[in-house]
C-alpha cells in the first residue's frame, strides 16, 4: 500500500460559479432573481407543503415570506441559487444551488433542492441536475457531492439514480427544525463522470423516450458507474 495518495502535479483551482445561464432542451437554470422568480416559485410550491419537510426552512404560506426568504438567498455567496425554468412553461419551478464550494480543494457540492409537485420526476427537473454537474466537472472540479437527511428515502434513491455513490452516513450530524439529522454523503468525482456523463447522454436521446415516456431508465444507466451502491435506498 502507497504511503501518500497520487500527485495531483500543476493542479489550478476552477472558477467560482457564474452568473451565466446554464440551458438545455427541458430545463434551463437562471441565477436566483426574487424580482423575477419569487411569485411564480411560491405559487407553484404552493401545492404540497412536504416538499419542505427535509429543508431547514418553510413553507412559506405567504408570498411576502417566501420573497423575503428569497431575497437572503440571492444574497449569498454561498449558497449559489439558481431557479429552475421548465423549458415547456417557460416559468420558474424550482430551486437548487452550490454550496460548500471550495475552489482551492476542487469540491463543490448541490443542495437546497427544492421541486415544486409540477417539476418533480420530469425530464426538466433531471436535466437540471445534469447541467449543474456538468458544469461543475467542465469548470474543472474535482468532486461533486450530495447530502441528505438519512430519513429522507426520496433524497437517497435521486442520488443513487443520478450516479451519487453513497459514501458513509454521519450520525447526529445537525439538528434542524427541532430534529435530530443523520447525514446521508454521496459523491460523483471527475474520474466517475465521464461514463455518467453518456449516461446521461443516452437517457436525454429523443429516441428514449416514446409518447413522453423513458424506454431505458436512467438508474440503470447510471447502476453500472457507481463505486458503492446505497444499502439504506430502499
Amino acid at each position: 500500500m502507497p504511503r501518500f495518495g497520487e500527485p495531483i502535479p500543476d493542479w489550478t483551482p476552477p472558477p467560482w460559479p457564474g452568473t451565466e445561464p446554464l440551458s438545455g432542451r427541458f430545463a434551463r437554470l437562471e441565477r436566483l432573481d426574487p424580482a423575477r422568480h419569487a411569485a411564480d416559485l411560491h405559487e407553484a410550491n404552493l401545492a404540497d407543503d412536504s416538499i419542505w419537510d427535509y429543508l431547514g426552512y418553510g413553507p412559506f404560506a405567504a408570498a411576502a415570506d417566501y420573497r423575503a426568504w428569497a431575497d437572503a438567498m440571492a444574497a449569498e455567496r454561498d449558497p449559489w441559487f439558481w431557479a429552475i425554468i421548465d423549458q415547456a412553461t417557460r416559468k420558474p419551478a424550482g430551486v437548487a444551488s452550490y454550496l460548500r464550494i471550495t475552489p482551492a480543494q476542487g469540491v463543490i457540492e448541490v443542495g437546497h433542492i427544492c421541486l415544486s409537485p409540477a417539476l418533480q420526476r420530469t425530464p426538466a427537473a433531471t436535466e437540471a441536475m445534469f447541467l449543474m454537474m456538468d458544469w461543475a466537472f467542465g469548470a474543472g472540479y474535482r468532486r461533486y457531492e450530495w447530502k441528505c437527511d438519512a430519513l429522507n428515502q426520496p433524497s437517497r434513491r435521486a442520488a443513487q439514480r443520478l450516479g451519487f455513490s453513497y459514501e458513509g452516513t454521519f450520525r447526529q450530524h445537525m439538528i434542524y427544525k427541532g430534529r435530530n439529522r443523520d447525514t446521508a454523503w454521496f459523491a460523483i468525482t471527475d474520474r466517475n463522470w465521464p461514463a455518467l456523463r453518456a449516461a446521461f447522454q443516452t437517457w436525454f436521446a429523443p429516441g428514449n423516450f416514446e409518447g413522453g415516456k423513458q424506454i431505458r431508465r436512467l438508474s440503470d444507466l447510471t447502476a453500472p458507474h457507481l463505486v458503492s451502491r446505497d444499502p439504506g435506498a430502499g
